[in-house]
């Protein structure tokens, strides 16, 4: 699927498309519409990049117990802890 936005709107916003991307893709992650991996991949951005553009906006990361335990074994199975 392909959005077109006018250029006119693109204007308005005083920013360049790349900016207006961004924009769109944190607040998709905000508002837990897209994971990390999905906005980084929207903005065409390594996924520490965009972790960083998120700490630059103060927007946490999206990080609950199941992904910790998730991690954790992991760890288990890699034989790191």
């Amino acid at each position: 699927m392909s959005v077109v936005i006018p250029d006119e709107i693109v204007h308005a916003t005083g920013m360049a498309e790349d900016e207006l991307l961004q924009e769109f893709a944190i607040l998709l992650f905000q508002s837990d519409r897209l994971t990390l991996a999905q906005a980084s991949r929207l903005v065409r951005m390594p996924q520490l990049q965009f972790q960083r553009l998120l700490g630059s906006r103060q927007v946490p990361p999206h990080y609950d117990g199941a992904e910790f335990e998730a991690d954790l074994e992991t760890l288990r199975s890699l034989g790191r802890i």
